[in-house]
C-alpha cells in the first residue's frame, strides 16, 4: 500500500507547480505525452489498377505489369500462352500503403493510398483489384480494393497537354478491411504503464509527475528520465482504461520550450519561437553580384586581304556591391522586439540566414540554430 499525501501537501504541490509555470498555457496531457505501445503500424502491398482509359503502363517498358496480370489470371483459372505479347494500356502496377491504428479489430475499414510504380500517365477512373497489405513481419493484416479518387486532371491534343496536380496517385476512403489484429500489451513486465513525452524535458517531466500524484492523492507516477514516466495503474482492464482516460484529460503546464531558430536552406524560410532573445550587436550586410555579358561580334577582313570572316566573342564583366553601413541591433527580450530588430536591417531571407548565423557565432543571438 503506497502512502497517501495529506491535503496540505497536495495543495502545496499544486501551488508549486502553478507558481513554477506562471505565464505558461496549460495543455492536455494527451498533447504532451503518449502511452507506450499505443501506436500505429505501417502496411504495404503490391497490386494492379484496371479500367484506365488508355493511360496505363506501357507493358514493353514495364514488363512486371504483364507478369503480374499473368499470375493473377492463372489464379483465376485463365492460362495465358507463353510468349504472348499483351499490349495493355488500361492497367497499371501500383503500391498500396496504409496505417493500421492501435486497437484495430477485424472488419474495420482503413483509408489507403495508391501510387503508380510504372510509367502510367494517370490512374484516374481506375479500380484497384484485391490487394493484400502486409506488415513488417510478412503477415497479411488487411485487404484493399475499390475505386480510386484522383485529385489531378489533365488532357492532351495535337502535341499540347495540360495537367492539374498529380495523377499518378490516389486514395480510396475506407478501401481496406482489417483481417488480423495486432497484439497490443499495455504496461511493462512489472505491470506498470509507461508514459513517453513527445518532447523529452526534465522540467516538464517533473511537473507532470507532481500534477498526477497530487490529483490522485498518492504516489502514482515516477519519472525515470526526461522522456519516460512510470505509472502504477489498476490491473483490471476496465479500471486501467478509466485511469488512462483520466490522465489524458489532465491539464499540464509545460516548461517553456528552449530558444530555437529553424532555417530551411531550400526554401529560405526562417522560423523563430517565443524564447529567442537578442543582445547588443552591430550588423552590416551587403550583396556582391558578378555579371558576365557575352556579345559576339563579326570580324570582317579588308577587301583582297584573303582573310576569313569570323565571329569574335566580346565579353564584359561587371562587379557590383550593394550594402549598408553598420546598424545597431538593440537588446530584445521578446519575440516581437526580435522581429522588429531583424526587420530593421532590411535583409532578404537569404541574407537573414547568414546574419542569424553570424549573430549566433558572436554570442548576440540567444537561441539554437537548426538547419533543415
Amino acid at each position: 500500500m503506497r502512502p497517501k499525501l495529506s491535503l496540505p501537501a497536495r495543495l502545496l504541490m499544486l501551488l508549486l507547480v502553478f507558481c513554477a509555470a506562471t505565464g505558461a498555457r496549460a495543455e492536455r496531457l494527451r498533447d504532451l505525452a503518449e502511452f507506450s505501445g499505443v501506436r500505429s503500424n505501417a502496411l504495404v502491398g503490391y497490386g494492379l489498377v484496371v479500367g484506365l482509359d488508355g493511360s496505363g503502363d506501357q507493358t514493353m517498358q514495364a514488363p512486371f505489369t504483364g507478369q503480374s496480370l499473368t499470375n493473377m489470371l492463372s489464379q483465376l483459372g485463365i492460362t495465358v500462352p507463353p510468349g504472348t505479347n499483351m499490349q495493355l494500356r488500361n492497367i497499371a502496377a501500383v503500391m498500396v500503403t496504409a496505417d493500421l491504428p492501435a486497437f484495430a479489430r477485424p472488419g474495420q475499414h482503413l483509408d489507403v493510398v495508391v501510387s503508380s510504380v510504372g510509367n502510367a500517365r494517370s490512374l484516374r477512373g481506375g479500380t484497384l483489384l484485391m490487394t493484400p497489405l502486409k506488415g513488417i513481419d510478412g503477415e497479411v493484416y488487411a485487404l484493399a480494393q475499390g475505386n480510386l479518387l484522383v485529385g489531378g486532371a489533365g488532357g492532351e491534343s495535337g502535341g499540347s497537354s495540360v495537367q492539374i496536380n498529380q495523377q499518378a496517385g490516389g486514395r480510396i476512403a475506407r478501401g481496406a478491411t482489417v483481417e488480423r489484429q495486432v497484439p497490443l500489451q499495455l504496461g511493462n513486465e512489472h505491470g506498470l504503464l509507461e508514459l513517453q513525452l513527445k518532447q523529452p524535458d526534465f522540467g516538464t517531466a517533473q511537473r507532470l509527475v507532481s500534477t498526477i500524484n497530487a490529483t490522485f492523492g498518492r504516489t502514482v507516477a515516477s519519472a525515470q528520465d526526461a522522456g519516460l514516466i512510470l505509472l502504477d495503474a489498476p490491473r483490471d482492464p476496465n479500471g486501467r482504461v478509466n485511469f488512462m482516460a483520466r490522465l489524458e484529460s489532465m491539464d499540464i503546464l509545460p516548461v517553456e520550450a528552449p530558444a530555437k531558430v529553424i532555417i530551411n536552406s531550400r526554401s529560405g524560410a526562417v522560423v523563430l519561437n517565443g524564447s529567442v532573445t537578442l543582445h547588443n550587436a552591430a550588423v552590416a550586410h551587403g550583396n556582391l553580384s558578378v555579371v558576365i555579358e557575352n556579345q559576339p561580334k563579326v570580324s570582317q577582313p579588308a577587301p583582297f586581304s584573303q582573310g576569313q570572316t569570323a565571329v569574335v566573342p566580346d565579353s564584359k564583366i561587371t562587379v557590383e556591391q550593394q550594402g549598408t553601413g553598420l546598424r545597431m541591433v538593440a537588446p530584445s527580450t521578446n519575440l516581437l522586439d526580435v522581429v522588429k530588430a531583424l526587420n530593421a536591417l532590411g535583409a532578404t531571407p537569404q541574407d537573414l540566414m547568414s546574419i542569424l548565423e553570424a549573430l549566433k557565432a558572436a554570442g548576440a543571438l540567444r537561441a539554437e540554430l537548426e538547419i533543415i
